[in-house]
C-alpha cells in the first residue's frame, strides 16, 4: 500500500513510511499538547522535500520503502493570515528550515467566506470592501463549507492538505449551518480522499467539545491521533495515540506499541520515546 510520510520521521519510520495514501485523519489535541505543532512540521517537511532536497535529508532523512512525497502542500486557514501561519511554523521550526519549506506551501485564506456572515467588521479581514447587495442577498447557509468543498476539490487529489481548524468552522456553525452539515462534510470528504490518493489532516481542539461532537469527527475520518498532556509529579509531557486508523494501527499493536511520548525540537513535531506493553 502507497504511503505519504506525515513528515515526523520517527512516527513514519514505525508505522510503514506514512499514513496509507487516501487517509483522512483527525489530529484531536488539548491545548498546546502538540497536535498544531504535528501539523506545522508534517507541512514544512514535505515542502522542504521537493524545494531543498539537501535540507530534507538533514532534517528528514530517507523516505521509508513505499512511501511517496505529496504532489504539492496545501495549508487551509479561516481566521489567520497567510503570513501568519508561516510566522507561527517559526516558533515550532528551525527559520531557515521554515524559509526553504514555505517557497513550496500554498496557504489558502477562507476567512472572507468564513467572517462574511459573522458580525466581524470587514476591514478586519477583508482586502477590499465587498458589494454591499451582493453580501446582502448572500443567504446560503453553506458558504463556508462550500469554499472548503470547492478548494478541496481542486486542490487536494494527490497532495497533502492541513485544515486548521475543523473547530473554528464548528465555531462558525450557530446560526449559519447545522454542525450535522459539517459531519457529511467530512464522511464524503473520506470517500472523495481514497479515490484522489491524498493525505487530508483535520485540526480539532478537543477542549471545547462535547463527547458526542468528538465521536462524530473521529468516526468520519479514517484516523484519529490523539495529543495529550500527562502529569507525573511536578512534570508534564506531551503524549500522542494512535486511535483506530486503518494500516497504521495494526502495525504499532504488532510492536505492542501503546503510546508516544512527544517533544518539540528544531525540526518541529518529533517522538521522543515508544511506551510499550510489557
Amino acid at each position: 500500500m502507497e504511503r505519504i510520510p506525515f513528515g515526523i520521521s520517527r512516527l513514519d519510520a514505525m508505522i510503514g513510511g506514512g499514513a496509507p495514501a487516501g487517509s483522512v485523519v483527525l489530529l484531536a489535541g488539548e491545548s498546546g499538547a502538540g497536535a498544531r505543532e504535528f501539523c506545522y512540521t508534517s507541512a514544512a517537511m514535505n515542502g522542504l522535500a521537493t524545494a531543498d532536497e539537501a535540507g530534507f535529508e538533514l532534517y528528514y532523512g530517507d523516505l521509508a520503502a513505499g512511501a511517496s512525497l505529496p504532489d504539492a502542500v496545501h495549508y487551509v486557514t479561516f481566521t489567520d493570515e497567510p503570513a501568519s501561519v508561516v510566522d507561527e511554523m517559526r516558533f515550532s521550526l528551525e527559520d531557515d528550515l521554515v524559509d526553504a519549506a514555505a517557497t513550496d506551501i500554498t496557504v489558502a485564506d477562507l476567512s472572507q467566506e468564513y467572517f462574511q456572515l459573522s458580525p466581524v467588521p470587514t476591514e478586519w479581514y477583508a482586502e477590499r470592501t465587498p458589494d454591499i447587495t451582493a453580501l446582502g442577498s448572500s443567504n446560503d447557509r453553506r458558504d463556508v463549507l462550500a469554499a472548503v468543498a470547492e478548494y478541496l476539490t481542486a486542490n487536494a487529489p494527490g497532495n497533502l492538505v492541513v485544515i486548521d481548524s475543523v473547530t473554528d468552522l464548528l465555531a462558525a456553525a450557530t446560526g449559519r449551518f447545522d454542525p450535522a452539515d459539517l459531519t457529511f462534510l467530512l464522511k464524503g470528504l473520506a470517500r472523495a480522499t481514497y479515490r484522489w490518493g491524498g493525505l487530508i489532516l483535520l485540526l480539532v481542539n478537543v477542549e471545547p467539545l462535547d463527547r458526542r461532537t468528538l465521536g462524530r469527527l473521529k468516526e468520519a475520518a479514517d484516523g484519529t491521533l490523539l495529543f495529550e498532556w500527562e502529569t507525573g509529579g511536578s512534570e508534564r509531557a506531551r503524549t500522542l495515540v494512535v486511535e483506530e486508523f486503518r494500516g497504521v494501527l495494526s502495525r504499532l499493536e504488532d510492536e505492542n506499541i501503546v503510546q508516544f511520548e512527544t517533544e518539540i525540537d528544531d525540526a518541529g513535531f518529533d517522538v521522543s520515546n515508544v511506551r510499550k506493553i510489557r
